[in-house]
């Protein structure tokens, strides 16, 4: 199974750089996990809610049971997103188009995460579609 794939096995997702603006990565990705049934949890330190889910502050903030997380933030916030999600136990790390930062990924390789970080699209992987409203 290729790293994509064991990506897309995880039920439990998180949005690093999740966004309320509905024209920005950091939203499309939460709602292209939210139109394939996956539980999502938005991660962004200035907003309680995205596309009407709970949203955490910070990585630490995470319930322990989450798989996975897609990165939408600039590489150096990138880096301080991976250190928190290994720390956290979370194996499964993808890093968006414009999120990679190569120190992360070493970071999170040489911890024995699955890691995407090659351009590969999430929105791409998911089959994202743009709709008025999320599914739920």
């Amino acid at each position: 199974m290729n790293d994509i794939d064991q990506f897309l096995k995880c039920q439990k997702v998180a949005v690093a750089g999740a966004s309320t603006n509905r024209n920005k990565y950091g939203n499309k990705v939460v709602r292209a996990f939210l139109q394939n049934a996956r539980e999502v949890i938005p991660i962004n330190p200035n907003e309680d809610r995205v596309e009407g889910l709970a949203a955490v502050t910070s990585v630490s903030q995470l319930p322990d049971d989450v798989e996975a997380i897609s990165i939408v933030t600039p590489p150096a916030v990138t880096l301080q997103v991976v250190a928190a999600a290994l720390e956290k136990n979370i194996r499964h790390i993808w890093m968006q188009p414009g999120a990679e930062n190569p120190e992360a990924v070493a970071m999170a390789r040489n911890a024995g995460a699955n890691v995407i970080a090659d351009g590969a699209c999430v929105l791409v992987a998911l089959g994202y579609r743009e709709m008025e409203s999320p599914v739920v």
